[in-house]
């Protein structure tokens, strides 16, 4: 009977240590989570999604979007690319040096390295961190997906299926709201082939006025609703396409750094 007490206890003990390690540790570290900064920057990351997308964000869980799509962008590493900036005064000898150099697919000592060489041949170079992977190289991400990136975001819809492209970064590079709303109204009128569902039931299907309605959407010829008619997106569709919008996963930050291409050579 005692050795059965002590079995249960160590296995209780066992057990609740588990638990405060992988489920209470988390949800605190969570629950004190804040903004983080940009790397090189003064500006904070993540900011707050607008009213409309933090609705969005519900409408996107309500459609079980999350059940087709991830938000995580994978990562397999970084390497190091050389950009020329300038030439300087002895542009000839810089650019036959550089025609010799690799320039991309580079560790940090190989980055140094070639940027001394175009350095002492008059020119100056800029070394840059580019992230590599399949998800980066698919356009779905300029980063790995990091914590903070799910800051503001309750529930986290992080997603386990792709059987369509990741969102993390949707917003910035699908930005146009009316491409948008006409792919939930039907996929496959801006996406040839498309396997999603369309999600009609988020708008509505009305009688032409005198003048179409200022938020009806624009289709291709081969899509136009049936003559004299116009959809129009109720207040939930135009939610969860300023939730899809406010997908912009592109800040560097420390745990997830990369060079932003504001310059070119």
């Amino acid at each position: 009977m005692k050795n059965g007490f002590s079995v249960f206890m160590a296995a209780f003990i066992a057990l609740g240590l588990s638990w405060c390690g992988f489920v209470l540790g988390p949800v605190e570290q969570l629950g004190t989570a804040k903004q983080t900064s940009v790397l090189n920057s003064s500006d904070t990351y993540p900011v707050q999604r607008s009213g409309d997308a933090t609705l969005g964000l519900q409408v996107y869980r309500a459609s079980g979007c999350a059940a087709c799509h991830t938000e995580q962008v994978r990562q397999d590493g970084v390497v190091c690319e050389v950009v020329l900036i300038n030439t300087g005064k002895n542009a000839a000898v810089v650019s036959n040096l550089v025609s010799t150099l690799k320039l991309d697919g580079l560790t940090k000592d190989e980055a140094d390295a070639v940027s001394d060489k175009i350095t002492t041949a008059g020119g100056k170079a800029e070394i840059r961190i580019v992230p590599v992977g399949t998800d980066i190289a698919r356009g779905w991400g300029v980063r790995r997906s990091v914590a903070a990136d799910f800051l503001y975001d309750y529930p986290v819809q992080a997603g386990s299926l792709r059987a369509g492209p990741d969102l993390a970064n949707v917003g910035a590079r699908l930005p146009d709201l009316n491409w948008q709303l006409v792919h939930l109204y039907a996929p496959a009128a801006v996406v040839k082939n498309s396997a999603m569902p369309p999600f009609r039931f988020l708008f509505e299907l009305r009688k032409l006025g005198d003048a179409p309605l200022p938020d009806a959407l624009q289709f291709p010829k081969e899509f136009l609703p049936p003559a004299g008619f116009e959809v129009v997106p109720t207040p939930e569709a135009k939610q969860l396409a300023a939730y899809l919008l406010s997908l912009r996963a592109d800040a560097p930050l420390y745990e997830a750094p990369f060079t932003p291409v504001t310059t070119k050579p």
